[in-house]
C-alpha cells in the first residue's frame, strides 16, 4: 500500500544560479548544493560539482550509492582498482560499499552532478568545507595549518557520515 501524501513536503526546483544555492569549496573544487536531504527528508541529495583539471577526492568508500552524470569535461573514475575515462554526456553509478575515487583529466574544468542516496554526503561537505559566495568565488587562502585542521576534520566525520578513506 501506498503511503498518503505527505502535505507538508513541497516541490523542489534546483537551479545552481538561484540566489539561495549554498556552496561549498572544499580542496579547491566548488560544489553547488541544489537538492539537500533536508529537502528529500533524506531519501538523496544532488550536488553540482565543478573540479578544476587534476582536482578530485583521494581514495574512500562509503556505504550509500553515489551516482555521477558528467556534464562537462572527462572524469578518469578508478573503481575497484580498474581505470574508466567517463566523457561528458556519460553516467556512472558507484555502488555502496565499493572503493573509489575520481580525477579531473579533461586539461580543463569539468562539471558534473552527483546524486547520493541516501542523503548526508550534503551535510559532509558542508561541514569539512568552505562556504563561498558562488562559482567564481576564489577557493579561501588555507594556510598549512588550516588545511591540516580540515584533513583532520574531514578524517574525523567521516564514520559519521558513513565513509572511509583507503
Amino acid at each position: 500500500m501506498i503511503p498518503a501524501d505527505d502535505p507538508n513536503r513541497s516541490l523542489t526546483v534546483a537551479n545552481p544560479d538561484d540566489p539561495g544555492t549554498t556552496f561549498i569549496s572544499l580542496v579547491g573544487n566548488t560544489y553547488a548544493m541544489l537538492i539537500t536531504g533536508e529537502q528529500t527528508n533524506g531519501q538523496y541529495c544532488l550536488i553540482d560539482m565543478r573540479v578544476p583539471d587534476g582536482g578530485g577526492p583521494p581514495p574512500h568508500r562509503h556505504d550509500f550509492e553515489e551516482m555521477f552524470t558528467i556534464l562537462e569535461g572527462e572524469i578518469e573514475f578508478t573503481f575497484r582498482g580498474a581505470q574508466h575515462i567517463v566523457r561528458a554526456g556519460s553516467t556512472v553509478n558507484i555502488p555502496a560499499n565499493a572503493p573509489h575515487h575520481f580525477r579531473n583529466v579533461s586539461g580543463a574544468p569539468a562539471r558534473m552532478l552527483c546524486m547520493c542516496t541516501p542523503a548526508g554526503q550534503d551535510e559532509y561537505f558542508a561541514r569539512i568545507g568552505d562556504a563561498v559566495d558562488g562559482w567564481d568565488a576564489p577557493p579561501p587562502q588555507l594556510s598549512p595549518d588550516e588545511q591540516a585542521e580540515r584533513r583532520r576534520l574531514a578524517g574525523e566525520l567521516a564514520s559519521t557520515y558513513r565513509s572511509e578513506f583507503l
